[in-house]
C-alpha cells in the first residue's frame, strides 16, 4: 500500500497544479466574496479529482474509451458553462458596485446570510463543473494503465493512491482559496474588489473561449 502513496500524492498535485479556469475561478471567489467561497469552491474540484481517481482505478482503459466519442462535446459544455460564470460574476460585480455606496449594516447582513445560503450550491456546482474535464479521467487511468499508481494493482493500493490524490489536491485548492482570501484582504475597498471581478471572471471568460475552440 505504502508503494501507492507517492505516486497517488504526485497525481493529485500534477493534476490540480496547472493553472486554468478552476484556478481562477477559486482565486475570484475566495478574493471577490469570501474564503467559505474559495474553500467550497475548491473542495469541489477536489472531490472531482477523487471521483475521477476512483473511476480510472475501477474501470482503468475501458472508461476512458468509452468517454472519449464525447470528449469534445463535454469540452464544449465546460466551456459554455465557465462563460456563464464569467457574465453572471461580471453582472454581479457591476452591480455590486453601483449599490455600494447605499448599503448599510443591515443590508451587509442580508448579504452574509445570502452568501451562507449559496456555499453548497458553490460545491455542488464547482464539483460538477470539474466533473465536466474528460482529461482528468484519462490523466488518471492512463497513471492506472501504465502502472505508475497502485503499486501491486491490489484493491487496498488503489483506495490508497486514491486517497492520496484527493487529498493533495485538496490541499492544493485550500492554498489558492487563502492566497485568494489574502489579495481580498488586500483589495478592501470597493474599487479593489471591482478590478478583482473583473480581472478574474474576464480570464475565465476567455478560458472557456478557449475551451470552445479547441473543442
Amino acid at each position: 500500500m505504502t508503494e501507492a502513496l507517492l505516486p497517488g500524492l504526485l497525481a493529485g498535485y500534477g493534476i490540480a497544479m496547472p493553472v486554468g479556469a478552476m484556478t481562477v475561478l477559486i482565486l475570484t471567489l475566495s478574493a471577490r466574496n469570501s474564503l467559505a467561497y474559495g474553500l467550497a469552491a475548491g473542495l469541489g474540484t477536489a472531490t472531482a479529482d477523487g471521483l475521477y481517481a476512483l473511476l480510472a482505478v475501477l474501470g482503468g482503459a475501458a472508461l476512458a474509451s468509452a468517454i472519449e466519442p464525447a470528449a469534445s462535446w463535454l469540452q464544449v459544455a465546460a466551456a459554455v458553462v465557465l462563460a456563464g460564470i464569467a457574465a453572471k460574476g461580471l453582472a454581479d460585480a457591476l452591480r455590486q458596485r453601483r449599490t455600494a455606496a447605499g448599503a448599510g449594516t443591515e443590508e451587509g447582513s442580508r448579504q452574509r446570510v445570502a452568501a451562507d445560503r449559496s456555499l453548497g450550491r458553490t460545491y455542488f456546482g464547482v464539483l460538477g463543473l470539474t466533473m465536466l474535464n474528460p482529461t482528468t479521467v484519462v490523466y488518471f487511468a492512463a497513471l492506472v494503465i501504465g502502472g505508475q499508481s497502485t503499486g501491486e494493482g491490489s484493491f487496498a493500493a488503489g483506495g490508497v493512491f486514491v486517497a492520496a490524490a484527493t487529498v493533495a489536491s485538496a490541499s492544493w485548492q485550500v492554498m489558492l482559496a487563502l492566497g485568494g482570501a489574502a489579495v481580498g484582504r488586500v483589495l478592501t475597498g470597493p474599487r479593489g474588489r471591482l478590478w478583482t471581478a473583473l480581472v478574474g471572471n474576464s480570464v475565465i471568460l476567455l478560458l472557456a473561449a478557449r475551451l470552445a475552440w479547441t473543442a
